[in-house]
């Protein structure tokens, strides 16, 4: 039987949406997670990650970006793996993995489509 210690670290560049994760949370199942410091959720802009609690052995992101982000490769453990969707209007996932040398290779997952990741003025101007 494998053991797996596993965090989850939402981003949000929103405060009031943030906010709303966390009051929704709490009355959810996964209050306990939150509790217990298993889940928490950042107020942070989702294309520079969550450096305080790096490496990660996995990042996924939820949100398209045009390129790889280099703050996201930083944080992944050596053997870890990101996922995230490439793109403006066609986009790909694309599968990360920081190699044990500390090199990277890139596959190509599926075709996906992703509402974009911008910066916090972006996402409230609605661009």
């Amino acid at each position: 039987m494998e053991v797996y210690n596993l965090r989850d670290l939402p981003e949000e560049h929103i405060p009031e949406l943030a906010e709303s994760s966390v009051k929704n949370i709490e009355k959810s199942e996964a209050a306990t997670l939150l509790r217990e410091g298993l889940l928490s959720i950042h107020d942070v802009d989702g294309r520079q990650g969550w450096s305080e609690s790096s490496p990660y052995e996995a990042i996924h992101v939820g949100a398209a970006t045009p390129e790889i982000p280099p703050a996201l490769i930083d944080q992944l453990k050596s053997g870890g793996r990101l996922v995230i969707p490439i793109g403006k209007s066609s986009q790909d996932l694309k599968v990360v993995d920081k190699n044990a040398d500390g090199t990277i290779s890139v596959r190509t997952g599926f075709s996906v489509r992703y509402v974009p990741l911008t910066s916090r003025e972006a996402q409230l101007r609605g661009k």
